[in-house]
């Protein structure tokens, strides 16, 4: 007598997401499993009015942050670079 086939397990969340979009599906989960809603934009103040994960402006402004500390911090590095070159140029050898 054969086995009967496992039942696969379903999942609880209603919506059809693509795995490409793993964001998304955390949104999903936390919103339908655990019913965290994310706040309105009137209720964001301060700087997370600007830095958030809620809305793509917040997302987007978090990316352009991270961008330009990083581009400030190797202009900083190539320039303190550049001076110790000068200063080990400039030394008269004897």
């Amino acid at each position: 007598m054969p086995k009967p086939s496992p039942v696969m397990p379903t999942s609880p969340v209603n919506t059809r997401i693509p795995l490409s979009s793993f964001g998304h599906l955390v949104t999903e989960v936390k919103t339908q499993l655990f019913g965290i809603k994310s706040p309105a934009i009137e209720e964001l103040t301060g700087w997370r009015k600007y830095f958030n994960s809620y809305t793509l402006h917040g997302r987007r402004n978090c990316v352009l942050a991270t961008y330009g500390v990083l581009v400030v911090t190797a202009a900083a590095y190539l320039m303190h670079r550049g001076k110790k070159e000068e200063s080990q140029n400039s030394v008269p050898s004897d």
